[in-house]
């Protein structure tokens, strides 16, 4: 696959050199009214199909001469491959649905059209119902973003914009709510806390895993934001992450999995969510997964039709609570150069109008589980009533939302290079690496770990 991809990326940048996408100021032209065809990769299944299938209906109903050819490409890595295919032959589509390395990745041939001219343009476009709108997004639409979501279109390095966010998720801490309180056990707020939690815990249920980490690679990345310890950079030196700070919460994270306090994914086999919902012997106490995954989060009805516990959302523990700081996920749009520029500004209006729309956000988040990106989208009428029915059971995907949104403030995003998904892969395995290695020398075994992901990292750049 590495040989694939070097083969693909020299051939990409050949390709666009030849074809001119490279040399060039990028003009930002307002939609005149042109019938144009625009594409638009995405990967969005059954659930979801309808509610976009609505909002492209009522798209073209404003703009009748832009046609929206949508394919659902499969997962977000076909949707990779397919567009790092079709770039060195001009084929990639007009819009895509994908993660912010996959863009990097893309940019390597300079076939990513930066959003900054179309956001500011002012130009009035009249639609079929003789109604105005301006090309850029209004001061109102810009505030309505998310703040964490929306700066990560500018992770990539030179502070222009690449992506504009459609649906977002992050990690919270999903917890037994009913256990807790019977045991007059708190709530963990920060990392020692936690470790006093793990205590409590044990003390009651010697036998359990006291918390399951699903995602090894995002538990490293966020001390390191949590901490304000290097990670990466999206300029040269690019792989930072092997500092002191770093092998020392290494270590404190080893001897809890060695006293049993932790599992991971990697390590459980499994999301570690069929743990947390167990009932049948061993068992957890505590998860941290995704907060799209809520569903999965909540134990299923006995045959009486309850539940045997009831789940408590939360965020995830901080190491400095006045630096909150939780992983900002989920894909993006991100558009595509063309030869045809009304092509372009077409599918600017087209993305600007799902990314914008409260109606479209409200349906699509509470249809997907994700998050939706704009801080008005609370206050429409129905999805207020959704959040307003949250709880620890039924309306556990309202519970999870509900503590994203509270919880908005603290969003980060990491710096988005070619290499970047990478150095992500390679921190996740080498924690891994740190909790399971037999060596008794847990100094030098971190050191020597630490060094060797960085080697990949720098060898696979």
């Amino acid at each position: 696959m590495k040989k694939f991809f070097s083969t693909l990326l020299a051939l990409i940048m050949l390709m666009t050199c030849m074809t001119g996408l490279i040399a060039g100021a990028e003009e930002v032209p307002a939609y005149d009214g042109s019938e144009v065809t625009i594409t638009f990769y995405h990967t969005m299944g059954s659930n979801l199909q309808p509610v976009l299938n609505d909002y492209i209906a009522e798209f073209n109903a404003l703009y009748p001469n832009i046609k929206i050819e949508q394919s659902n490409v499969g997962g977000y890595d076909d949707v990779r491959n397919q567009i790092a295919t079709d770039i060195p032959f001009g084929t990639q589509p007009n819009i895509a649905y994908c993660y912010p390395d996959h863009v990097a990745l893309y940019n390597l041939a300079r076939a990513v059209q930066t959003l900054d001219g179309y956001i500011d343009s002012t130009a009035t476009i009249t639609r079929a119902d003789g109604t105005t709108e301006i090309m850029g997004l209004t001061p109102e639409q810009k505030a309505d973003f998310i703040e964490g979501y929306y700066n990560e279109g500018k992770q990539f390095g030179d502070g222009l914009m690449y992506t504009l966010p459609l649906s977002k998720s992050t990690e919270v801490l999903y917890y037994n709510k009913t256990f807790f309180e019977a045991n007059n056990i708190p709530v963990p707020t920060t990392w020692d806390e936690l470790e006093k939690t793990f205590e409590q815990i044990v003390a009651v249920d010697p036998t359990s895993i006291p918390l399951g980490y699903d995602s090894e690679a995002n538990w490293f990345i966020t001390m390191c934001e949590q901490l304000q310890t290097p990670y990466t950079s999206a300029t040269a030196p690019h792989f930072l992450f092997n500092t002191e700070e770093n092998r020392a919460f290494m270590k404190r994270f080893r001897e809890w999995y060695d006293l049993g306090y932790l599992t991971t994914q990697k390590l459980f086999g499994g999301y570690t969510s069929g743990l947390f919902v167990a009932t049948d012997g061993m068992e957890s106490y505590m998860s941290i997964g995704s907060s799209a995954g809520a569903v999965h989060q909540c134990p299923a009805k006995g045959a009486d039709g309850t539940r045997p516990f009831e789940v408590g959302i939360t965020t995830i523990p901080q190491a400095n609570p006045d630096n909150k700081k939780v992983i900002s996920q989920g894909p993006s749009l991100t558009l595509f150069k063309k030869s045809n520029p009304q092509e372009v500004a077409a599918s600017w209006l087209f993305m600007k109008f799902l990314t914008t729309n409260i109606e479209f956000q409200a349906e699509f988040s509470m249809a997907s589980g994700y998050v939706p990106v704009l801080k008005s989208v609370a206050e429409h009428p129905v999805y207020a009533e959704f959040l307003a029915n949250a709880d620890g059971g039924d309306y556990i995907a309202a519970l999870s939302a509900k503590v994203c949104l509270e919880q908005q403030d603290a969003y980060y995003t990491s710096p988005a290079f070619n290499g970047s998904s990478t150095a992500r892969d390679e921190v996740g395995a080498l924690l891994t690496k740190c909790l399971v290695d037999p060596a008794s020398d847990l100094d030098a075994m971190i050191l020597k770990n630490f060094e060797n992901a960085v080697k990949t990292c720098e060898s696979d750049f």
